[in-house]
């Protein structure tokens, strides 16, 4: 099963949000995988297969294993579909 973080700066609100919106969008294209919101600082060190974050933290993993999805609104599910259709395989 995939690995999923979703990362913003405290690893609580938004990045909470981002998660409800990104295991959405996984399940309604059919992939199956282990979603977890966290902070920047412990997402450094966690393994996974894909980060969504914003475009400023993003940066800061740029040295990360995993693939970094940059998500502009965690709100945007058009946008979060959109990420996920081209991104995840």
């Amino acid at each position: 099963m995939k690995k999923v973080l979703t990362v913003c700066g405290l690893g609580q609100g938004t990045s909470l949000i981002l998660k409800m919106n990104v295991e959405q969008a996984l399940a309604d294209n059919g992939y199956q995988a282990d979603v977890e919101n966290t902070d920047l600082s412990a997402a450094s060190s966690m393994n996974a297969d894909y980060i969504f974050t914003s475009n400023e933290i993003a940066e800061s993993l740029k040295k990360h294993t995993a693939k970094v999805i940059i998500i502009n609104s965690f709100f945007d599910m058009e946008e979060i579909i959109e990420a996920v259709q081209q991104n995840v395989d």
